[in-house]
């Protein structure tokens, strides 16, 4: 055991956040389990949904602790190969992945032999993340030409993001947004910024009118997203019902809740172990316990920008920020929706939230996270580099 500790590298405080949430997860799993067994009927008993997600968090922590052992430079080259790879996963997954519910929602593709179903769009989204961290890292000591990164940059972010886009909106959004964050950050022009952001914008826009007057050309979900819009402000729609039982569930649970396993709104919520798990968590722990959840992810965040700024090359502080950032993003986001500050986006709570994928990937991201922090203070001053975020500081001074 003592070998075993002694093996593990890296920031602390992050394997120390991690592991908070990780432990923390089990019981509000287990809480709202109650719902996907009694009520949905999809599982046999919530001894067994508590078994399949400790598998899950173990296999994770597999995943981050042989991740966390790999120099993070190899993920520079892995990222070129990867991309194909994820390119094709996406279109099949476009083409033959699950429907949930009878809608096109075809985000998922069966793992043989496991019987487990893997969302193809976290795997890109980190690769992604990972290949434009390259880019700008190639590209530091250059003059951007725009058409140039036209070809080499954009076409295969457009190219991953079109085909997630169809089923997933949402991931879509993030994905985007965090992509222009980083190429700011790595040193973009903010003049080529704002055409990409305006090409996205009208590409978006084409899709949309496209899929409303052709709706059976492409598996889409458009007007999902269009009634979730619409709905977000309409407290009588019938989506609202469940952003009703996760604010019932929160002011139900005060100051400190109403005690583990005593939530009265997991059995009506239809996403409580996933989407509003978080409302679960406050209901039955009370405001102390969801904000020690947000503090917690906070945390996670100062320690990420820290290691991004102790980073030894600038290829190692963009992939920090690249794949760090999302991580928290997407946990503000489904916090953000259980309190009904935005629509439904179906965003899970990172390493609370049930579901094998987003738990397997968010550990690959901090190991790689991990993997940058564990370099030695003598290694990086070995290494010449001019940190993005010490001259983004001295822009804004």
């Amino acid at each position: 055991m003592n070998d075993f500790i002694n093996n593990i590298k890296g920031d602390r405080a992050i394997w120390l956040g991690i592991a908070i949430l990780a432990f923390f997860s089990f019981m509000p799993i287990y809480s709202a389990s109650t719902n996907l067994v009694y009520v949905v009927k999809s599982a046999s008993s919530p001894i067994a949904i508590l078994i399949k997600h400790a598998v899950l968090l173990i296999l994770g922590f597999v995943i981050l602790y042989m991740v966390h052992k790999i120099p993070y430079r190899y993920f520079s080259g892995g990222s070129v190969l990867m991309l194909p790879i994820v390119f094709i996963l996406l279109l099949f997954t476009l083409t033959q992945g699950k429907t949930i519910g009878g809608a096109n929602a075809s985000r998922w593709i069966n793992i043989p032999f496991v019987g487990i179903g893997f969302q193809t769009s976290t795997l890109a989204g980190l690769v992604l993340m990972t290949y434009v961290a390259r880019y700008l890292a190639k590209n530091k000591d250059k003059e951007i030409n725009f058409k140039e990164s036209l070809w080499y940059l954009w076409l295969p972010v457009a190219g991953i993001l079109g085909l997630i886009l169809p089923a997933n909106f949402s991931t879509t959004a993030i994905l985007f947004a965090m992509i222009i964050l980083l190429t700011f950050i790595g040193g973009y022009p903010i003049k080529y910024l704002m055409y990409i952001i305006g090409i996205g914008i009208l590409s978006l826009t084409l899709f949309v009118l496209a899929a409303k007057a052709f709706p059976d050309a492409m598996p889409n979900r458009v007007d999902t997203w269009i009634s979730r819009v619409e709905n977000f402000s309409d407290k009588n729609a019938e989506e609202a019902y469940q952003v009703e039982k996760a604010k019932i569930a929160i002011a139900t649970g005060g100051l400190t809740g109403l005690g583990p396993g005593k939530s009265v709104q997991k059995n009506f919520l239809p996403q409580s172990s996933s989407d509003f798990i978080y409302a679960i968590i406050v209901e039955e722990f009370g405001m102390i316990g969801g904000i020690g959840v947000i503090v917690v992810y906070l945390f996670l965040l100062f320690r990420i920008i820290m290691v991004a700024k102790k980073a030894p090359t600038i290829f190692a502080t963009l992939l920090v920020l690249g794949i760090g950032l999302p991580i928290i993003f997407r946990a503000m986001i489904n916090i953000a929706v259980a309190i009904n500050l935005l629509p439904v986006t179906g965003q899970t709570l990172p390493l609370i939230s049930s579901g094998g994928t987003s738990i397997w990937m968010t550990c690959f991201a901090v190991g790689m996270i991990l993997s940058v922090s564990s370099v030695k203070e003598a290694e990086a001053q070995e290494i010449e580099h001019e940190n993005p975020l010490n001259i983004l500081h001295e822009q804004i001074d």
